[in-house]
């Protein structure tokens, strides 16, 4: 057999902050491999995020966090092409050369249903669904600083109007900005539950390197 015999057919991007990593992000990622039976799922740290208006975690903290919450998933790779990226980190490039690498191959964007909705703000929304079948995970509809104290309710994205691939799993209502928030106002002092929000190895990293004890 040739090489074209062995090369990827199905490929993921699961792009994000990532600041940090959470159980929902581990979640998805697992969901994305299993059902969209991919060959590789391609988890890339945001480097300049033009949606973003504050600052994130410096990206050497936010990719070590991407090997611990990804890298025991077999055909998950921690992609640091948009960190190092000069200028804004936009979805259509990378996926242009995602295209380039991958041409035989069918590609994927793995998104949560909070990003689908806000979808065609995008910077050249019309070339990512060129490149790619979105897969969508639904979310609960609110996942701000306080969504862990309500029951989850799932985002309506019946008005969607773009084609999209749903993936099936659990409502989780955990965000980076309510993990954020718990460790802000536990003033350095270990965070109850946090190896429940986000992957243990992570937690500890977060302890060890005493991330995100202040507000953001």
């Amino acid at each position: 057999m040739g090489d074209d015999a062995q090369a990827p057919r199905r490929i993921g991007m699961f792009g994000g902050a990532f600041d940090p990593p959470h159980g929902a992000h581990r979640a998805l990622a697992e969901a994305a491999l299993q059902q969209l039976a991919l060959d590789r799922l391609h988890v890339l740290p945001t480097g300049m995020a033009w949606h973003k208006s504050r600052t994130l975690s410096p990206a050497e903290h936010r990719v070590a966090m991407c090997r611990l919450a990804f890298g025991d998933l077999p055909g998950a790779v921690i992609d640091e092409r948009e960190i190092h990226r000069a200028g804004p980190s936009y979805t259509a490039d990378t996926l242009a050369e995602l295209r380039g690498e991958y041409p035989q191959a069918e590609l994927f964007l793995v998104l949560g249903a909070d990003q689908l909705l806000a979808f065609k703000t995008w910077v050249r929304w019309q070339e990512v669904v060129d490149l790619a079948t979105l897969a969508v995970a639904n979310r609960p509809a609110h996942i701000g600083a306080d969504a862990l104290m309500a029951p989850p309710e799932e985002t309506d994205l019946s008005q969607v109007d773009l084609p999209f691939r749903r993936l099936v799993m659990p409502l989780q209502a955990v965000s980076a900005t309510a993990v954020r928030a718990r460790l802000a106002q536990s003033a350095g002092a270990p965070a109850d539950g946090l190896d429940v929000l986000v992957p243990p190895s992570v937690a500890s990293y977060i302890s060890q390197h005493h991330l995100y004890q202040t507000p953001t």
